[in-house]
Formats: structure tokens, sequence, C-alpha cells
């Protein structure tokens, strides 16, 4: 190369298949584009930038649109005396969701005991961590609820309790070396035994709900104000950094209640750096809406 400034516009493909940047505790998922400058008679010149990569999770997908249920019970011992039974049901929606939505608790707990129970939620982060036929897992508390003491004999009922998805990362499930998974537990705290779980399994995906889904649904059941759509810049921003989301080690051990400022809006948070893929999502067709009578 002649001497003055010289520009090159290399462009790279990126496969189809790329796991989500990660930072974990016993490893990472990174990119990066590094160039080289080679010099006759002197050191080669580098240069390195990082870029983020985010995996299209489409929630709209009928695995993560089915809803999830379950049932538990556990007797309650103490000095090997029976002291009663305590049973729990619950039901969300869907399996997939994204951050900033609200995730609604369908639950019933049945306390037979003789003594208050108290129920909690919560959702739980999984990293799994493989390496040369050995695996390393670190779990930890996303965000969680806690209810009202139940007291003996008593049953309480959850009407969709609301419990809202902060920004975390969202699910890795196709890499070989690294996973992230996400469930809903259900548990009661029982005084003088273990505690009573119900776990079901989440995907926190990229791209959320879409509002036309449906297509036996009337067009004005869904009406949405979408002027905020154009405040969205052009370019979505990072995902957040893993440390500054995932709880401490005390956390992991305790299911504290959140702050009632994070039960606010839905359209908060990470939800807008993956709005650019509904943003131009197309209108659907109108065989694929109900006609009007």
């Amino acid at each position: 190369l002649q001497a003055g400034r010289h520009e090159f516009p290399f462009t790279f493909q990126l496969p189809e298949t790329l796991a989500t940047s990660f930072e974990g505790k016993h490893g990472s998922v990174r990119y990066w584009v590094k160039a080289k400058l080679h010099r006759p008679w002197s050191t080669v010149k580098k240069v390195k930038k990082e870029f983020t990569v985010i995996e299209p999770i489409d929630i709209n997908t009928p695995a993560l649109l089915a809803p999830q249920a379950g049932a538990k019970e556990k007797l309650a011992r103490a000095w090997y005396c029976n002291r009663g039974q305590v049973s729990v049901t619950a039901k969300i929606d869907r399996k997939g969701y994204t951050p900033g939505e609200v995730i609604p608790i369908f639950a019933e707990i049945d306390n037979c005991t003789s003594r208050a129970v108290v129920p909690k939620a919560a959702i739980i982060q999984t990293q799994t961590f493989i390496a040369r036929g050995t695996k390393k897992q670190k779990k930890s508390v996303v965000t969680s609820i806690v209810g009202d003491p139940i007291a003996a004999g008593k049953r309480e009922v959850w009407h969709g309790r609301a419990l809202k998805i902060p920004p975390v990362g969202p699910s890795i499930l196709q890499c070989r070396v690294i996973q992230v998974e996400y469930s809903l537990k259900v548990c009661v705290d029982i005084p003088g035994t273990s505690k009573l779980l119900l776990e079901l399994p989440r995907v926190i995906g990229t791209i959320p709900l879409h509002p036309f889904r449906s297509p036996t649904s009337s067009v004005s059941q869904y009406s949405v104000n979408l002027d905020w759509l154009s405040t969205i810049p052009e370019q979505p921003e990072a995902p957040p950094e893993y440390s500054a989301v995932v709880s401490s080690p005390e956390a992991e051990q305790s299911l504290a209640p959140p702050c009632r400022s994070e039960l606010g809006s839905i359209l908060e948070g990470p939800f807008f750096a993956y709005i650019q893929e509904f943003r131009f999502r197309p209108p659907p067709l109108y065989s694929e809406v109900t006609n009007p009578p």
C-alpha cells in the first residue's frame, strides 16, 4: 500500500446458529472481529472489536405457547409424628416469555397441618457448564414473591399472582458446552420439615408475543397503541451485563420479595432491546383474521 489512508469494507456472513453472548461463573460465550496489519521488518499491528450476538428465540411457537401445570404434596412430620399434609397445584398460561413481561401464576395451596405455612414463587436461572465429560452448575434466584401466611387447616388461591421477569439473558439451549435454563418454582415453607417444591420449566425468548397470533380472534380485541414504537432507536441496545442481573450468593439461599416498583409496566427493561423483531413484522393477512358479522 502507498502512503495515505486506505479503507477496506470487509463483510462476514454469520452462521444461522450461534449461541447468545453470555458471561457466566465458569465460562462465557464471546464474539469479536480481529484485524492484523503486516509490515516488513516491523511488528504486526493488531486490533480487536467485540460485538454481541443474540440468538433469536420466537415464543410464538406451539411448544412455547403451551400452558404449563403441575401438582405436588408433602406430608409434614416432626419427631416422627404426622403433622398433616400440604399440597400445591400451579398453572401458567404458556412456557415462553420475554424479559419485561409479567407471568400470571394461578395456584392453590391446601394447608392441612397444625401450623401456618408460607407460599413463595421464584424464577430460577440454572447455568450448566460442560467440559471433558463433566458438568458444573450454578443456580441463582432471578426474582421472587412471597405470599401471605396460610393458617392451619386453610386454603389459599392465587388468581393470576403477578411475577415480573427482570432484565435477564435469553435461554441458551443448543450450545454444546454452556446451557442457560429457567424455571418457575412454587414452594411452601413448612415449619419443622423441608420445603414443598413444584417446578415448571420456562424459556426466556427474544421475540415477544405477537398481538395478532390468534387467527380466530377479532382485530378489535388486540387494539394496541403503537405510537411509542417511533421512539425506539434503530440500533437495539446490547443485553445487560450478567453481573448486573444475577443475584448474589446470599440471595440464592432465600426468596426475598422484590420491591413493588418491579411490578410496573411490562413495556420496560430489555423488552426494547428485542422489539426490533416486532416493529418490522408485517400485519396479518386479511384471510387470517375472522370476518366481521
